[in-house]
């Protein structure tokens, strides 16, 4: 999405794309200031058997901002994103993250996948990849 579109996150679908009315009515009952959380979305998603991708694209529809990315990456307010390079980098770490790699990118289910397997905090692989200058996406939620 352009700046120009913020705001208007129901254009990245086509008219008429259909909604789970369960899934759109936890979505509207969570919200708060227009905004629903990264983490809230992933709870919403899970205890109701959606995808991540149906989650984003319902809230995407409702024209909902997400906040708070997990990765540390957006919806932190004016500052934007939070992440950090990480100063240190551990051999498993860094291997982990190039295997991953597509296009010079590392998808976000792909980061969240590492950190599993690692054991580590999910913005622990993003800040890896910000030193290694290694964008994330696409977002599973699809906010960028």
């Amino acid at each position: 999405m352009t700046h120009e579109d913020k705001g208007k996150y129901f254009k990245k679908h086509p008219d008429g794309t259909p909604v789970d009315e369960d899934l759109k009515k936890e979505i509207l009952e969570q919200v708060k200031n227009n905004s629903i959380s990264c983490r809230k979305a992933e709870e919403i998603a899970q205890e109701m058997g959606f995808s991540l991708e149906e989650t984003g694209r319902t809230i995407d529809i409702l024209n909902i901002n997400i906040t708070k990315c997990q990765l540390g990456l957006f919806g932190y307010g004016e500052t934007k994103k939070i992440v950090q390079p990480a100063k240190e980098i551990s051999p498993e770490l860094k291997e982990s993250i190039s295997a991953a790699v597509q296009d010079g990118k590392l998808s976000c289910i792909a980061a969240w996948e590492i950190a599993q397997k690692l054991d580590i905090p999910r913005m622990k692989v993003c800040a890896a990849c910000e030193a290694l200058d290694i964008k994330v996406k696409p977002c599973q939620l699809g906010a960028f």
